[in-house]
C-alpha cells in the first residue's frame, strides 16, 4: 500500500483549517502509486486527493509540479488542480512532509489496454504537449541519458543476480545510447511517466492525467517513447503494432512531429526501456525487507529493450 506516512484524524482536521473546504468526513489511504503517500479526502465540500510528498520527491521541485498542473488545467487539459489555502499557498506541511490537496479526478485507469485507449491517449498527450509550450518554469529530466550511467554503476555487478551477463549488457547499452542520443529534437514539458495507471478514462474518453511528479522539460517525442513501452506490449511480452500505430497516428493528427522525431523514435524507445529497466533494477537490488511496496520486475523492461534494439525503423511501429 502506498501510504508511507500515517495521518491521524486530528492531523488532517488541523490541516484542513487552512482551507475553505469544510469539515473532514473521511480519509482513506490509496494503495496505488509508489512515490508518495496518497489519501482520498472527503469533506463536507466535496472529494479531494491529499498527497504527502515522500523523500524521493525533492522539495525544490514541488513548485514546478504544482504550477504545471495549474497551467495545464487553465488551458483545458484535464488533470488534478492544486487547491490553494486561505493564504494563497498550495504547498504546506503535514506530519513532517510537504503536502498538498488537489481536486479529485473521476474515472478509472484501464486494467486491460485496448486499441481505443491508445488512440485516445495519443491525441490527449499531443494536446498536453501543446498546452505546455508556454509554461515558463524549467526542470531538467534527471532520468534521461545523462543520469543512466550513475544507475548502471550503482547496480554494478549485482545486476547479474537478475540475469547472468546483465551487467555487461547494460554497460554496452549505455555506451551506445550516450553516443547516439539525439540532442536537437523539439522540446517542451513532458509527463515522463505516463503509464496506464496515470491515465483515467470515463465513458470511453480520457478523463485526465494524474501523477505529474516526474514531469520535466525534454524532447516531446520521448514521452511517446515512454508510452510505446507502457501501452503497446501485451502481458506475454509481444509488441502490439496496432496499439502503437493508433497511438502515434492520433498524436500526429493533433501535433505533427518532424521527420527527425520520427527517425529518432526507435532510439528514444530503446532509451526509455533502459530508463525503467535501471530504476526497477536498482529498486529490486536495494529493496528493504518489510517495505510497503513490492519492487517491479526489471526483466519486463529488459525484454522491451531487446525488442527496440532489433527495430529496423519507425515502420516497425506502424508508421512511415
Amino acid at each position: 500500500m502506498a501510504v508511507y506516512t500515517e495521518v491521524t484524524d486530528e492531523d488532517v482536521a488541523a490541516f484542513l483549517r487552512e482551507y475553505d473546504l469544510g469539515e473532514v468526513v473521511s480519509l482513506k489511504g490509496i494503495a496505488e502509486g509508489v512515490e508518495n503517500s496518497n489519501f482520498l479526502l472527503s469533506t463536507t465540500a466535496g472529494t479531494y486527493i491529499l498527497t504527502l510528498y515522500e523523500k524521493r520527491v525533492a522539495r525544490e521541485d514541488l513548485p514546478y509540479f504544482v504550477n504545471l498542473m495549474e497551467h495545464l488545467a487553465e488551458r483545458g487539459i484535464r488533470c488534478p488542480t492544486p487547491i490553494r489555502g486561505r493564504d494563497g499557498e498550495a504547498l504546506r506541511e503535514l506530519c513532517g512532509r510537504p503536502a498538498a490537496i488537489v481536486t479529485f479526478l473521476e474515472g478509472l485507469w484501464p486494467k486491460r489496454i485496448k486499441p481505443r485507449h491508445c488512440e485516445q491517449l495519443g491525441a490527449e498527450l499531443a494536446r498536453m504537449h501543446l498546452a505546455g509550450l508556454d509554461f515558463p518554469m524549467y526542470r531538467p529530466n534527471n532520468l534521461s541519458v545523462e543520469g543512466w550511467r550513475g544507475l548502471v554503476e550503482a547496480c554494478g555487478a549485482r545486476a547479474d543476480e537478475v540475469e547472468p551477463g546483465l551487467a555487461g549488457e547494460l554497460a554496452r547499452e549505455i555506451a551506445v545510447l550516450e553516443q547516439a542520443w539525439p540532442r536537437d529534437l523539439p522540446e517542451g514539458v513532458i509527463h515522463a511517466d505516463l503509464f496506464p495507471d496515470n491515465v483515467f478514462f470515463k465513458g470511453g474518453e480520457v478523463s485526465g492525467f494524474i501523477d505529474f511528479y516526474f514531469a520535466c522539460n525534454d524532447a516531446l517525442a520521448y514521452d511517446l517513447a515512454v508510452c510505446l513501452n507502457a501501452w503497446c506490449f501485451e502481458p506475454d511480452g509481444s509488441f502490439n503494432a496496432t496499439n502503437a500505430r493508433l497511438l502515434l497516428q492520433s498524436y500526429r493528427a493533433v501535433r505533427p512531429f518532424s521527420a527527425a522525431e520520427l527517425e529518432a523514435l526507435p532510439l528514444l524507445a530503446r532509451g526509455s526501456a533502459l530508463r525503467f529497466l535501471l530504476t526497477r533494477l536498482f529498486d529490486w537490488l536495494n529493496h528493504p525487507e518489510g517495505a510497503f511496496v513490492a519492487p517491479k520486475d526489471p526483466q519486463e523492461y529488459l525484454r522491451k529493450l531487446r525488442f527496440h534494439r532489433a527495430v529496423r525503423g519507425p515502420g516497425d511501429y506502424g508508421l512511415t
